[in-house]
């Protein structure tokens, strides 16, 4: 086994510092030495959930860049020195329809994630990328383009790719007409890929404070979701409606300003949700949803981000401070995205 340092949970609220211990390398593996990993709202989930009597450790992190340390004696897309970026999928089965569509996000059996999931060889438990190694699959690991920066790279992984998706398989380009609902972590990366893929994007808050943010991101335009002339004067108008609000909400306000044949795509809130089904009939609308991505289409992402020059918002902090930017996280106190520097854990 490797050996490591990294940050696993304590309980519901609290990480320390301690030695993790890594499989030795397969033969299709690599070595990453994390260097920047992201801070998403699954890993506030995810310790909130935490058992401290459960027999798995848990060490949060999927979406983080770094640089190869070692590989597996049948890599041959990687060499020592290589730049990488992982996300939050390192596994899947490979053989069922949706991977062999290029959709492992999908898999069947359900994708391998990089912390919280189970090995498909050996049953161990996947620790996450609040670590200073990690060991994966080199199909799940995906070169790292030499114009990201790599901290503000690293959201890219979980809340880029995420966006991502639905833009593409919706079709968005030059003409279409997109707003963005809730301007965080997933809001501003999916305005910013909007505004490059060509469309006439619309930013969807609940007040007139984020304005100018939403400008400066390259928004055309920004409805307040509170003001009842507004968005009646939006009704019928977007082809696209990206909702990336994490709390549970209404989706019927959103729906109306769905356009004819458009789509409400759900990526915040992935809980139980009502819907009248007049809001769908009246316009031909459609309700989706969406989740992560496969390889094809995060190694996709990341090549349109590095050519339009795309990264996340980030404000980085030690790895030490991790439970100051979880804390923060909570009170949503970040503009846009925490990214952790693991360098401190040598």
């Amino acid at each position: 086994m490797r050996t490591t340092t990294g940050w696993q949970a304590t309980g519901p609220t609290g990480l320390r510092r301690t030695s993790l211990e890594r499989r030795d390398l397969r033969p299709d593996d690599i070595a990453v030495r994390v260097d920047y990993c992201g801070v998403c709202h699954t890993d506030l989930h995810a310790l909130r959930a935490y058992d401290e009597q459960a027999k798995a450790p848990l060490v949060p992190g999927h979406e983080f860049t770094g640089v190869v340390t070692g590989t597996g004696r049948e890599v041959t897309t990687f060499s020592v020195g290589d730049r990488v970026a992982v996300g939050n999928i390192v596994d899947s089965c490979g053989v069922c329809a949706m991977c062999e569509a290029g959709q492992e996000n999908f898999c069947h059996s359900f994708p391998t994630l990089t912390y919280g999931g189970t090995d498909r060889q050996d049953g161990s438990a996947t620790l996450g990328g609040y670590s200073r190694e990690y060991v994966v699959r080199d199909a799940f690991a995906y070169p790292l383009p030499s114009g990201l920066d790599p901290a503000a790279a690293a959201p890219l992984m979980c809340a880029g790719v995420t966006v991502w998706e639905p833009l593409r398989s919706l079709g968005v380009g030059p003409g279409s007409r997109v707003a963005v609902a809730g301007l965080g972590g997933l809001g501003h990366l999916a305005v910013k890929m909007a505004v490059a893929l060509g469309a006439t994007t619309t930013v969807i808050s609940r007040t007139q404070d984020k304005r100018d943010d939403a400008r400066k991101l390259g928004a055309h335009d920004l409805i307040a979701s509170t003001d009842t002339q507004q968005m009646a004067t939006a009704r019928d108008t977007f082809d696209v409606v990206i909702d990336t609000v994490s709390a549970p909400h209404e989706l019927a306000p959103y729906l109306k300003l769905v356009a004819m044949d458009g789509t409400l795509s759900l990526l915040g809130y992935l809980g139980p949700v009502t819907v009248e089904a007049m809001d769908l009939l009246v316009g031909r609308k459609k309700l989706s949803s969406a989740g992560s991505g496969g390889r094809p289409a995060t190694a996709e992402m990341l090549r349109f981000c590095a050519d339009h020059g795309i990264a996340a918002d980030i404000e980085v902090l030690p790895s030490s401070q991790v439970d100051t930017a979880l804390d923060r996280l909570r009170r949503n106190d970040v503009r846009y995205r925490f990214v952790l520097d693991m360098s401190d854990l040598d």
